[in-house]
């Protein structure tokens, strides 16, 4: 049994890859589009403890969006991750709080996410702003990249520690398994010029 953790946020904001750099150390320029939810078991320890997360992985595309409630209905845990780049994106995690907080109420350990700091230079979301956007709805935001692994470490022991602290049955309630994927592809994957760090 493990904590359920869903990462949300829109396609090509790097969601699959921070993962992949949290679980296995790797990281892809040519990661794609994900189509399929996918969840990663990971031990993560907190104060000499042990939290197992279940991490389920979503598909950000909005022809998937429909599918988020049936990932996140038992979380107990989120990350919400933007591109840095993209104020859209920065726009939308607002929504999906919404959403989730409509969904599972607020006893949910909350992370917003500011990916892909290594493009600095084309950033368009003021930080400031991002900090006090998730300070005001009980997240805390942090500024990661997936490419040198900056603030992904700090990120998932955060979500672990206030699941943690907000757990009040004594032990996680997810029951998914390592590895399991669900089918949600419906066209191939689009090709994109662009980075998904």
């Amino acid at each position: 049994m493990a904590y359920r953790v869903v990462f949300l946020g829109e396609g090509r904001v790097g969601k699959t890859s921070l993962i992949m750099k949290y679980v296995k150390n790797v990281f892809t320029d040519k990661q794609e589009s994900t189509t399929e939810a996918q969840n990663f078991r990971q031990n993560v320890k907190v104060d000499d403890v042990v939290v197992p997360l279940d991490i389920w992985d979503t598909a950000g595309q909005e022809r998937y969006h429909s599918l988020g409630p049936i990932y996140y209905r038992d979380a107990k845990g989120a990350i919400l991750v933007y591109d840095i780049t993209d104020i859209d994106s920065f726009v939308k995690v607002k929504k999906w709080v919404k959403e989730l907080h409509a969904m599972v109420g607020t006893n949910i350990a909350i992370a917003i996410c500011g990916n892909k700091i290594d493009r600095e230079r084309e950033k368009v979301v003021d930080l400031s702003e991002a900090e006090a956007y998730a300070s005001s709805v009980g997240a805390v935001h942090f500024t990661t990249s997936a490419k040198s692994g900056k603030g992904v470490q700090e990120t998932f022991t955060y979500v672990a520690r206030e699941i943690k602290k907000k757990d009040k049955t004594g032990g996680p309630a997810s029951s998914a398994g390592t590895g399991l994927k669900v089918g949600l592809r419906e066209d191939p994957p689009a090709k994109s010029s662009g980075c998904s760090c």
